[in-house]
């Protein structure tokens, strides 16, 4: 008996989807994406506002973009995501459907639904598309995982500490003031 052949979705497949309904590839997978709770929506609103207003201070060129917004790692039509936070410096990436190729920065929070996703399957492929920094953020497990991965380093952090932002050398996000 032949087993069935697993099927390999696309981004058409993705744009596809009902109206509302989100979803990531890696390797032609499709993953569905829960909603996601207030509390994840009041950390990204919390890092979001932060990490813009260090790059309008310093005058500086990257982008900061929240989800839901399309990162298409490889260049490829099997691999999209939908980082919780992208943060871009090279602009030749951008276009208006999103950011073609691996953001600068990525920040991921963990929801219960996704776990698996942002510690592994979403880890190896930011490291392998080239993104510089994966910031792992989980409330639950009151940790935030810092991957920078020109340096081949990893730390962890918990809410109370102010943690570095390698991509620039003088900023830091004090969790502490971090309002969840």
């Amino acid at each position: 008996m032949a087993l069935a052949e697993e099927r390999i979705y696309t981004i058409d497949d993705i744009y596809e989807l009902p109206e509302g309904q989100r979803a990531e590839l890696i390797d032609g997978k499709m993953f569905m994406m829960a909603p996601p709770s207030r509390m994840h929506q009041q950390i990204i609103s919390e890092l979001n506002y932060r990490i813009t207003d260090y790059i309008k201070k310093k005058q500086g060129g990257c982008e900061v973009y929240p989800a839901p917004f399309a990162v298409f790692l490889n260049a490829d039509h099997r691999n999209y995501v939908e980082p919780d936070i992208s943060v871009i410096c090279d602009k030749d990436k951008l276009d208006e459907k999103g950011c073609n190729g691996a953001p600068d920065w990525v920040i991921e929070i963990v929801s219960p639904s996704s776990r698996q996703m942002d510690y592994y399957r979403k880890l190896y492929k930011y490291q392998n598309a080239g993104v510089r920094e994966y910031w792992i953020i989980d409330k639950e497990k009151n940790r935030i995982v810092v991957h920078q991965f020109e340096k081949e380093a990893g730390e962890e952090y918990t809410f109370e500490d102010v943690i570095p932002v390698g991509i620039y050398e003088d900023f830091r996000i004090d969790f502490k003031e971090i309002d969840i």
